[in-house]
């Protein structure tokens, strides 16, 4: 039997307060905000990405995963999203472990492209000021983000993405409470 641990204290405001957070990141790529909500989902999912699902997943949502039984059934009691095998079939997809090929993800069509997943991708730490060079929409002239655990060839990757554009996948990076949204717009290049 697995123990399951409580999601959001209050589930609207919460909800609300998380996805608020969420839109900010999106809106401003690569600028590092806080999820207030104060949860403990079971590992390995960092509290951060817990909230981001929480507040975006839900029966309509297909979600792929890499997180095990624990956190698939915590999601599916506190959110409902039916899990799947198919990572091409995701909505979202979540990597706590060896990131998924952007490639692997739904890129949506020319006719649909807000179909494309979102990918939650657990790092090991954020940090402004260096690192990546960010530039695009919601950027005034370029934001450096460092991101610690980021998987090996992702600048590489993500310019194929960023290439299909208006298509794609968004990435949500977590690490610990803190989010930083990396939006198929956005330009990364190389420190």
């Amino acid at each position: 039997m697995i123990h399951l641990s409580p999601g959001f204290a209050d589930p609207v405001l919460d909800a609300q307060a998380s996805f608020r957070a969420i839109l900010e990141a999106m809106s401003r790529p690569g600028r590092i905000q806080r999820m207030e909500a104060r949860i403990t989902p079971p590992a390995p999912l960092c509290s951060a990405a817990g909230a981001a699902l929480l507040s975006l997943a839900d029966a309509d949502t297909p979600l792929w995963l890499d997180a095990g039984d624990a956190v698939a059934e915590w999601l599916r009691f506190h959110c409902g999203p039916p899990i799947t095998s198919e990572i091409s079939a995701a909505r979202f997809a979540l990597a706590c472990g060896v990131a998924p090929s952007l490639e692997a993800l739904d890129v949506g069509t020319d006719e649909d492209p807000q179909l494309g997943a979102t990918l939650i991708l657990q790092v090991a730490g954020l940090v402004a000021g260096d690192g990546w060079r960010l530039t695009g929409p919601g950027i005034q002239h370029e934001h450096r983000l460092r991101v610690l655990g980021a998987p090996a060839g992702f600048v590489a990757a993500w310019a194929h993405n960023q290439a299909l554009f208006p298509r794609g996948v968004d990435v949500l990076l977590c690490a610990g409470d803190s989010i930083a949204a990396l939006p198929r717009s956005v330009t990364i290049t190389e420190g």
